[in-house]
């Protein structure tokens, strides 16, 4: 696993064998340790930044590049 650092100063830990594809490039899950107990996020591999967001739907974007994973779950309802 790669280390990295946050906006706040702390060292948190890319998974870069653990992916969800995005629309520019993949999301590698990252863990705030190197035990992978405690998962912290996700990383843009289109920008390598950790800015990003969450919906309650599996919606990832990247707040720097605009990257985007579709919803994990989705239907008609949603839209």
């Amino acid at each position: 696993m790669n280390a990295t650092t946050t906006g706040d100063g702390e060292t948190v830990y890319v998974a870069r064998e653990e992916d969800e594809r995005g629309s520019k490039g993949p999301f590698f899950v990252v863990y705030r340790g190197e035990d992978r107990e405690r998962r912290y996020g996700y990383f843009c591999g289109n920008c390598e930044r950790i800015d990003n967001a969450m919906d309650a739907m599996g919606r990832i974007e990247c707040n720097v590049c605009g990257n985007i994973r579709k919803p994990t779950e989705w239907d008609a309802a949603h839209e």
